[in-house]
Formats: structure tokens, sequence, C-alpha cells
């Protein structure tokens, strides 16, 4: 007899609104821990110590008290080949200490990436408990997500009314100024824009009530516009359209086409035709030079190999008399390049290719969620830290879709695992796993 999945959920409701809470909590400080808060050094690393480690040690805590409330811990890998090359990059990484010129910092980059790796694995694996033992539940890592960033980007835009000196950051000699201020980089904050609207057009999906979601993405693409991050409006663009393909309206299609179209040349104006014109565009904001210099001066004294785990050179920056003087590459492909030579480079194309390869083999609309995600994350690694740079939220959010990609429950129960589950969940264990 097939159970309800409603008589399941209804002694647990209050359960799952407490972890759904949790889990939005969890998610938006760990998040908010790669932001910059204050400019005293030493209250930026106490928020960074409690924003990150200690939401890695909370996710732990709350992935116990739901296998608690009735789950099973065990779990199987799927995709194994993508999760199997990234942890063989942070052991790549790991061993680059021995040549590392600052070993101290290398050190300290791996570790917040193998912590931050931590938190991905077991908020996922909360999420998939979730959705193994507590099906039919209204918990999506979508809607958390993009709640998320929203809530993060409504700071900044109160921020800037309260305080837009600290909450802009001026450029082109003060002639312009960007939201971010040096709390975050503005392409950063550009691509969680993007990342947000991805999200919680899912939601769109989902709810009947539609009014309070169009309003949070409406706010946000009014973020982005106001980082004027150029990446991160192309991402976004991309993303549309993959979901614009879905819709089965004419009208619809033909009016979001109209929007766009309308929309560009305020786009022209404020994104692209920024002090510098085309020729700023053409040379990616002087970084194009910077990059040759890295590939024709830096990269031929450590070709195989690199500097060590996020070392572009022996000393802190790298110098030459042809570009600005750089301690980071602004492409992440570049920065491994770089830090762990053609090796390490090989190493993270390889890795990429495959986990793609598992977005691809997701069903449709948790295949475009995954894609959606990505987007703007790996265009936003072609002009900033990305997701093999320094530590940022770019990585936390790949760690997070590589174990979505790789964790599935088990297929059969071991009998000490039935009889737990007998005894936590009756109803359940006896229709879901009664194959077993």
């Amino acid at each position: 007899m097939q159970n309800n999945p409603d008589d399941l959920l209804r002694p647990n409701k209050q359960f799952l609104k407490q972890i759904n809470i949790l889990l939005t909590i969890i998610l938006f400080i760990m998040v908010a821990g790669f932001f910059t808060w204050s400019e005293n050094v030493n209250i930026t690393r106490v928020i960074k110590v409690i924003g990150r480690l200690g939401m890695t040690i909370w996710i732990i805590v709350i992935h116990y008290k739901i296998i608690n409330k009735g789950a099973i811990g065990g779990f199987r890998w799927v995709n194994q080949v993508s999760p199997f090359l990234y942890f063989s990059y942070l052991i790549l990484g790991f061993i680059s200490f021995l040549w590392s010129t600052d070993v101290g910092y290398s050190a300290l980059q791996w570790f917040m990436d193998l912590e931050s790796l931590v938190f991905s694995f077991y908020y996922v694996k909360s999420l998939m408990l979730l959705e193994t033992y507590f099906p039919g539940n209204d918990i999506r890592f979508y809607n958390l997500m993009g709640n998320v960033a929203f809530m993060l980007l409504a700071i900044f835009v109160i921020g800037m009314i309260v305080d837009p000196d600290t909450y802009f950051r001026l450029v082109e000699g003060g002639e312009d100024r960007r939201l971010g201020g040096y709390i975050m980089n503005p392409n950063e904050l550009g691509m969680l824009c993007g990342l947000g609207v991805s999200c919680l057009i899912f939601d769109l999906y989902r709810f009947k009530k539609k009014a309070w979601t169009i309003i949070k993405i409406a706010i946000m693409v009014y973020v982005l516009i106001l980082t004027k991050s150029r990446s991160s409006l192309v991402g976004l663009l991309i993303i549309v359209f993959f979901h614009v393909r879905r819709l089965n309206s004419k009208l619809i299609i033909y009016g979001i086409y109209a929007a766009v179209i309308a929309a560009i040349p305020v786009a022209v104006e404020k994104l692209i035709l920024r002090k510098g014109g085309i020729d700023d565009i053409l040379s990616m904001t002087g970084r194009m030079p910077f990059w040759k210099a890295l590939i024709s001066e830096g990269l031929p004294r450590e070709p195989l190999l690199g500097f060590g785990f996020m070392r572009i050179d022996y000393k802190d920056k790298f110098e030459s008399v042809h570009t600005y003087a750089g301690h980071m590459t602004h492409n992440t492909f570049m920065q491994v390049l770089m830090n762990l030579g053609f090796v390490g480079l090989c190493l993270v194309l390889v890795q990429l290719v495959f986990t793609f390869r598992g977005f691809l083999r997701e069903e449709q609309e948790k295949k475009l969620m995954l894609l959606g995600i990505i987007i703007p994350v790996l265009i936003n690694s072609f002009t900033e830290f990305g997701i093999f740079g320094e530590t940022n939220y770019g990585i936390l959010f790949f760690q997070m879709l590589i174990f979505i990609i790789s964790l599935r429950p088990p297929l059969r129960l071991t009998p000490a695992e039935k009889f737990y589950l007998l005894k936590k969940r009756a109803r359940l264990s006896s229709d879901k796993f009664s194959h077993a």
C-alpha cells in the first residue's frame, strides 16, 4: 500500500519548517563570511572565523539532527570522476606546499577551500536526506540559494541609501561608481545577482502567487545594473534565454524578448560604453596585457608545477615592465596555470568536463538549475578569482554543485539500518525500502 507523502510530512511539519529556516540562516552567514564587512582586519577575521568555520560545524550538527529524526546517513557516489578529480586538485595543491615560496599563504588558501568543501558536503547531503526520507517537503536548494542571494543584495540596496560612500566604489578616476564598494568586488556582486535571479526563476514555476518573487528578481536585476558588471550581464542574458526556451506561450516569449531589446540601449550606455569604450572591452579592462606578460615572462620559470598553491610568482606579486603589478591573475584558469603549472591546468580542465557531463545527465529541471548556477559563476571565473582561484564564494557554489551531481541515497539498506528506520519512521521504511 502506497503511503501518502502528506501523512509522512504531517508529524514532521514543524521540524521541516525549522530545518528550512536553519538551512537559510546557515547558508546566509556562510556566504556573508566571504564579504569584507569592516576595514578593521581583526574584526574581519573574527567574522570570517565565526561565519565560516562556525557554519561548517553547525551544518554538521543539522545533518545529524536530520538523521536522528529518522534518516540513514549512508550514501553512494555517482559521477564519481568529478569529485575524484576535484579531490586530486586539492591534493596537488597540498603537495605544492613543498615548493611554494610562501607556505603560510598557500596553506591558508588551501585550508579555506577544504573547509568550504566540508561545508558543501554536509549541506548537500542534508538536502539529499530531506528529499529521500521526507518526500514531498517544500525545501528546495534553488529557493535557499535565491533567498540568501536576495537577502545579501538587500543589504547593499539599503546600504547605498544610508551610506553610499561605503557601498559604492569610485572608479575611472572618480568619474563613475560601482555598487559593492570595498565590501565586495562589484563583478563578484554582479555574479551573485545573476545566480540569485537564476535560482528564484524556479519559484515562478512552483508558486501560484508570483508577485513577491518577481519583486525580488527585479531588485536583483537592478543591483546587477548598479554593479556595472558586463560579464554578469552576459551571464544573466544566457540564463534568461535558457528559461525562455521552456515557455509555451509565444506572447510571453515575445514580451520577454521585447523587454530585453528595450533594455539594450540602457545596458550599452551604463555597462558597455564606460570610460575607455570599445578598446577597454577588447583589452578586458587592461587584463590582456597582464595575461600576456604572465605567459611570456612568468610561466617559463615554473611551467610544469607552478609556483605553489595560489602563488603566481616567487614574490607576493608578479611584476613586469609591460603591465601593472598584481598578486592574482583575474582569470581562474590562468591562476591554476601559474600556481600549479600545466599539470594543474590539465587536471582542472578535465574535472570541469566531467562536472558538466554530470550536469547533462540530470533530469531536465535539475539540469537547468545546475546550468543556471554554473553559468554566472563560470563567466565570472574568466575575469576574477573564479572557481579555482583565491578563496571566494564562487568556489563554495561550485563545490556544492559537484556534490549535487555526486551524492545519492543507498540502493539497499542493511538489516540494522532497516531496524533503525522501523523504529524511527515505521511508515516510511515499510513503503520506501521494503524492496531492499
